[in-house]
């Protein structure tokens, strides 16, 4: 919980850093973003009916930070998440855990066409477990394990400022494992031992939001495609996301986020009993998904 409670912390400060920052800078910077914090908790007390005591928290925290002048466009983003739950008298367990950095760079060529030049950052804050409340859980991820960084240069179509579509046929895309454990056993796609899997191919980004969908009730998604065009391009890696975000009253909302990814080179693991020994064995590339439903605070700042 302690993670949790820096987290928010963190978030609250960044947030209270943009404020500043926003009401300081120039008419050629649009900065904003939302902090929300969203709690669950069941508590139980002799109860006839039977049940176990639970609690939930997630911490989530998105900013931009856009420049615009003249022809040149520069966007950055910030996404943070991260959650916590625990049922009962098992120890708490992460429900959320996301770090997404974005930053964009154009150049106008025509009226809705940008020159332009992207990298991103994809990873998570702590370590994650096939099995939680497992005597002995394996781990199977960690912080920088694995991290995705994607270098590119492409096309941004942009005919608002609520849609955006990057196109890019020539992008690097770096899979990391710092962990010498799951180096080492060749999780994501890293050859075993090594840290780092290169790959070079086409991408594609489409990015589109609406405010008041319907009353109070604000849209975003986000939809990445990458085909490596070096091995197996027909296989496409994507990474969607959409999120629904509600306004109760000036400080109470409702979120609704569904997560869709699939990656190749990220095998299933599945556990198998080999002798006195568990251990984790490749099923093939799955696709994953993750919904998250909260009520809680939320605090907007700056311009949307």
């Amino acid at each position: 919980m302690k993670k949790l409670a820096l987290l928010c912390l963190s978030a609250f400060s960044l947030s209270a850093f943009a404020q500043e920052t926003a009401n300081d800078s120039t008419k050629y910077w649009n900065i904003g973003g939302t902090t929300s914090l969203t709690f669950n908790s069941v508590t139980l007390s002799n109860w006839a009916a039977g049940g176990e005591n639970s609690e939930t928290g997630t911490v989530l925290f998105n900013t931009h930070l856009n420049y615009k002048k003249d022809k040149v466009s520069w966007e950055n983003l910030i996404d943070f998440g991260y959650g916590l739950t625990k049922q009962g008298t098992e120890d708490y367990i992460k429900s959320e855990d996301k770090i997404y950095l974005l930053s964009k760079y154009g150049y106008q060529a025509s009226k809705r066409w940008y020159y332009t030049g992207l990298i991103d950052f994809k990873s998570q804050f702590d370590k994650g477990y096939d099995d939680p409340h497992a005597e002995s859980p394996i781990k199977i991820s960690d912080l920088m394990s694995p991290a995705y960084v994607n270098l590119s240069i492409g096309m941004d179509f942009k005919p608002s400022d609520n849609f955006s579509m990057y196109i890019s046929p020539l992008t690097s895309r770096f899979t990391i494992v710092k962990d010498k454990n799951l180096s080492e056993a060749g999780a994501f796609g890293v050859n075993p031992g090594k840290t780092v899997r290169e790959e070079y191919g086409a991408y594609l980004k489409l990015a589109a939001k609406k405010t008041d969908l319907v009353k109070n009730v604000n849209f975003s998604s986000r939809l990445d495609l990458f085909s490596n065009l070096t091995e197996n391009p027909q296989n496409i890696d994507v990474d969607w996301e959409v999120v629904f975000d509600m306004k109760i009253n000036s400080f109470l909302t409702a979120i609704a986020k569904f997560n869709l990814f699939f990656d190749d080179d990220v095998a299933y693991m599945e556990e198998q009993t080999v002798g006195d020994k568990t251990v984790l064995v490749e099923r093939g590339a799955r696709v994953q998904t993750k919904t998250l439903i909260g009520f809680g605070l939320s605090y907007k700042f700056g311009r949307h």
